[in-house]
């Protein structure tokens, strides 16, 4: 009988994201279910815990799909965990991680099977390679860049080390073990057979010498690894591993052998001194199905698809049904299993064809839950949206990972009307020229970085692709390679978005035609010096307008429209998210993965604008207000964003450090250490992240790591591919001279005062944005541990492990506290962060027991009135018989101007009211956080709320009323 389709989906109440690592394991894991299912957490939803590389601190580089990950325990403590969930009725939402894999330390059993049989490995197939490259030396091989010196400097100081294991010949390189072609075994015995064999023959051990000899031939008549044959691969697959049992068992056997064997591999290891000792070794690379390189040589000759520009993390081809089932084989049965009841997809952006993608899991998922629904398994993915950018609707998933969300809830608390004035203290501090200070212009020059430095191979390879169709067609063939490579170039760094989604089987949709006519434009304006017709010729090939005259023709410019288009998110990423928000420094808050720097505040109904068309688009994406992937802790932003209420103060402020700490900077070759616009990075980053204990010690070394990452992420003065340490060096004593206070310290005598103030206030924005992540449209989403205060830094900062203890007997306080005492007792001790957990308890409280008002129910913006009615944010949820409205302070500078205490009180909030233009009959509305009851006013015919009431005892509010 078959099995009754299930009745829905299972959609989280809220998540919380969990890193795993060997750090923060599966029993770890386990260990906090019961206090996050108090805390009101619906699901876990938790970083990749497949095999990784071993070490691994973020579980991105998967190496072996098909397993649980080692590293953090053991099949029975998984499960055990589920089981945890299980009995808490809690769901488990899964990081997949479709489009790469890790292949540093030799871990990914598929990439070695790769590199030992190159094209005619059945998983050769599975990753991106290019086998025919532009550069003839790399055909039917892969560009292996893990040397740390010129290959030949490295071989000659026997850092490459050939050695035997257990039937097989490998190479060893410092963390890395590569296999030796088995039909390159006989180049290894050869060295000394004949005279070993001479020897055996005295010594009459003629059955071990016709036993060598005939793995020798069987070895050399594998089928070639160039071949693509099917029957050939399946042929080498098997008896590749035969000739290396027999082999196995021969030198177990044989004394004799071994000892030849062990003679030999000396041999081939050659001798310090003797370059010429080295040849056998070399000669014996050069036949492998790889090529071994510095690791620089990648950036211009790379011939497989990376993560962005990231060696260690070699590309899927996930557009081959073989590769996706196999690499989802494992998740698959979880999926089934109930053990994963969503899945988070990430970097969907880098995959192929993503709408087909997606569109296989859920048949997948249909068929594994039996379920009919459209969507029978909630997914999100990581995706971000350019400006004005929505998600494919056609997308079968239930929304983003929430970066938009991130962006619109922090451009709240940014007081637009100081735009300009924060644009002038930036530009006189860093002592720029405005128009040098243009973000457009600014990505711009961050993408051409990176096309130039990190990733010209990939481009290169686009090149050759688009310049082979090009010769086939007699009206394009005199566009010179160079030129194809320059246009290319130019319309990537000028694209708006990461991608277009153009399909070889569907019209071209009107953004995306307008998304590549607005680069090719750019582009043009930008390079006046490329000819204008090459670049209308990829433009009509992007759109699919060339004239197509064979199958083979049309395949090809499938290919180039979909690589093209797996080319430019990576450029975006490394070039906006990795270098160009390290640089532009006007603002940090507003620096931030998913959103725009050059966005300066919302207003309100901007804010209610997006908010609704979410609810109609999509109610079920997550939101999120901190992830792995911010570059700075939800509550370090919401402190930043104070700056822009207080311009004035706040130029006074850096003037005066500027002048105070000038002294500590250093002269490196000519330039100042840090130069003034790191400097404007550090001030801003002490006042977000300064620790409301003022432990500087930890923080120093924090602030540190933090710094050196900027810098060489920026490119400006170090870079990751070329660090000059002297000059980070002098950035790391500036901040060691600026923090010391063994002795009278004119910075932090000036500093903390003003620190302390933005604080304050900071608290107040935290508990505001945490109120709408978790009330408005969308699944409000956790990062590990922010249920507590999040000063965090860019990861791996943002990774350190989570004080669970503390947080679960914080918890356990909270609950024994009546709901006026705790409010009122938490706020007077607001620094140590229980405010912030009472809060996300209480309103998740409330979103759970009204489901439907906040999955279902209408998003309905609501208006303010009186004296301080732009300080103030509010929207109901309405429901059948329910509502439930959320308010908020917004620009709280001016609501207590010297930063003394919340923004509560009828001396605060005066006359200023919230309007209710349809009451849904209820008169008497409850506040979840005081208990207080506040009456509805009416006020010239309208029915209002007064802020003084809403918040008279704790300075955010929501209110409950039924119908």
């Amino acid at each position: 009988m078959a099995a009754a389709p299930r009745p829905s989906v299972r959609i989280p109440v809220s998540t919380y994201r969990l890193q795993f690592n060997s750090r923060f394991t599966f029993k770890d894991s386990r260990a906090i279910v019961d206090y996050l299912h108090a805390l009101g957490i619906s699901d876990c939803y938790a970083s990749s815990y497949l095999k990784a590389v071993p070490g691994s601190p973020h579980g991105y580089d998967v190496a072996d799909p098909t397993r649980l990950n080692p590293d953090l325990g053991t099949p029975d403590d998984y499960w055990a965990w589920i089981g945890e969930l299980n009995a808490h009725a809690m769901g488990h939402v899964l990081d997949l991680v479709p489009n790469h894999m890790g292949i540093a330390k030799s871990a990914n059993p598929w990439w070695l099977d790769v590199l030992e049989n190159g094209p005619s490995s059945r998983f050769a197939r599975f990753f991106d390679i290019e086998w025919h490259p532009v550069k003839d030396e790399l055909a039917d091989k892969v560009l292996i860049p893990i040397l740390g010196d010129q290959y030949g400097a490295v071989l000659e100081r026997q850092e490459l080390q050939l050695a035997y294991r257990d039937g097989a010949f490998v190479v060893r390189c410092l963390d890395d073990v590569l296999p030796i072609a088995p039909d390159t075994y006989g180049e290894v015995l050869g060295l000394e057979l004949d005279a070993w064999l001479a020897h055996q023959a005295r010594a009459a051990g003629d059955r071990d010498a016709e036993e060598l000899q005939s793995i020798i031939t069987a070895a050399e008549h594998l089928p070639p690894r160039s071949s693509r044959d099917p029957d050939d691969i399946a042929i080498r697959a098997r008896e590749k591993e035969v000739v290396k049992r027999r082999l196995n068992a021969l030198v177990e056997r044989s004394a004799d052998v071994r000892a030849l064997i062990d003679s030999t591999v000396r041999r081939f290891n050659g001798v310090a001194g003797q370059p010429r000792s080295f040849d056998p070794l070399d000669r014996l690379l050069n036949e492998q199905s790889y090529r071994l390189a510095h690791w620089r040589v990648a950036s211009e000759e790379i011939n497989y698809r990376r993560f962005f520009d990231v060696n260690q993390l070699a590309a899927l081809r996930m557009e081959d049904p073989a590769v996706f089932e196999e690499v989802h084989r494992f998740v698959f049965e979880l999926v089934q299993r109930g053990a994963a009841t969503g899945l988070r997809v990430d970097h969907v952006d880098g995959l192929y064809a993503p709408g087909d993608y997606l569109e296989r899991l859920q048949a997948r998922a249909a068929g594994l839950l039996h379920s009919d629904a459209q969507r029978p398994l909630f997914i999100v993915v990581e995706k971000i949206l350019g400006a004005g950018e929505q998600l494919p609707p056609e997308w079968p998933v239930h929304g983003t990972t929430g970066y938009e969300f991130a962006a619109v809830v922090n451009n709240v608390f940014v007081d637009h009307r100081n735009e300009r004035a924060l644009d002038d203290i930036y530009m006189r501090f860093v002592r720029e020229r405005r128009e040098r200070l243009s973000f457009d212009d600014l990505a711009y020059r961050c993408k051409k970085l990176i096309l130039h430095e990190t990733m010209s191979g990939d481009i290169n390879s686009l090149g050759h692709q688009l310049n082979r169709f090009s010769e086939r067609n007699r009206h394009f063939r005199d566009f010179t390679l160079y030129s194809l490579i320059s246009t290319i170039k130019e319309i990537i760094a000028c694209f708006p978005v990461y991608r277009t989604y153009v399909t070889p089987d569907q019209p071209v949709s009107s953004h995306d035609r307008r998304y590549i006519g607005e680069a090719v434009a750019a582009a043009k304006r930008r390079a006046p010096r490329v000819t204008s017709v090459v670049f209308d010729f990829v433009e009509r090939l992007l759109l699919k307008q060339t004239a197509i005259t064979s199958t083979d023709e049309c395949d090809a410019r499938a290919s180039f429209i979909g690589k093209f288009q797996q080319m430019t998110g990576p450029v975006a990423a490394k070039g906006l998210e990795d270098t160009a928000l390290y640089v532009y420094n006007r603002l940090l808050s507003l620096n931030e993965v998913g959103a725009d720097p050059t966005r300066f505040g919302l207003s309100p109904g901007d804010v209610h604008a997006w908010m609704a068309d979410r609810q109609r688009r999509w109610p079920l994406a997550l939101s999120a207000t901190s992830t792995h992937d911010t570059k700075r802790g939800e509550d370090v932003r919401a402190r930043l964003n104070v700056i822009s209420e207080i311009p004035g103060a706040w130029k006074a402020a850096v003037t005066r450090w500027r002048s105070v700490n000038r002294r500590h900077t250093t002269d490196v070759r000519g330039a100042q250490a840090p130069d003034r616009n790191e400097e404007y990075l550090l001030y801003q980053t002490l006042i977000g992240a300064w620790p409301f204990d003022g432990d500087v010690v930890a923080l120093r070394e924090r602030l540190r790591a933090f710094m050196m990452k900027s810098l060489r992420e920026a490119k400006v003065h170090t870079s990751w591919l070329s660090p000059d340490e002297e000059y980070e060096q002098a950035v790391f004593r500036f901040i060691d001279a600026i923090l010391d206070r063994r002795q009278p310290n004119r910075f932090m005598q000036a500093f903390l005062p003003f620190q302390a103030r933005i604080a304050e206030l900071g608290i107040y924005n935290s508990l505001a944005q945490l109120l709408i992540k978790i009330t408005a449209p969308g699944v409000p989403d956790f990062y590990q541990g922010t249920e507590l205060w999040d000063l965090t830094f860019v990861d791996p900062d943002n990774r350190r492990p989570v004080d669970y203890e503390t947080r679960r007997r914080m918890l356990a306080e909270l609950t024994v506290c009546t709901q006026t005492e705790a409010a009122t007792r938490l706020l007077e001790h607001r620094t140590d962060g229980r405010v912030k957990m009472f809060a996300t308890a209480r309103a998740l409280g409330v979103r759970a027991a009204m489901r439907d008002v906040f999955e279902q129910g209408a998003y309905v913006p609501l208006q303010t009135a009186g004296a301080r009615r732009d300080c103030l944010f509010a929207f109901a949820r309405r429901g059948a018989g329910a509502t439930a409205i959320t308010c908020v302070p917004r620009l709280i500078a001016s609501l207590v101007p010297d930063g003394s205490g919340p923004p509560i009180g009828p001396a605060v909030w005066s006359e200023t009211r919230i309007e209710l233009p349809d009451a849904n009959g209820t008169s008497v509305f409850t506040d979840v956080f005081t208990g207080a009851t506040i009456d509805t006013q009416q006020v010239a015919g309208v029915t209002t709320l007064p802020a003084a009431a809403v918040f008279e005892r704790f300075p955010i509010a929501l209110l409950t009323g039924d119908s």
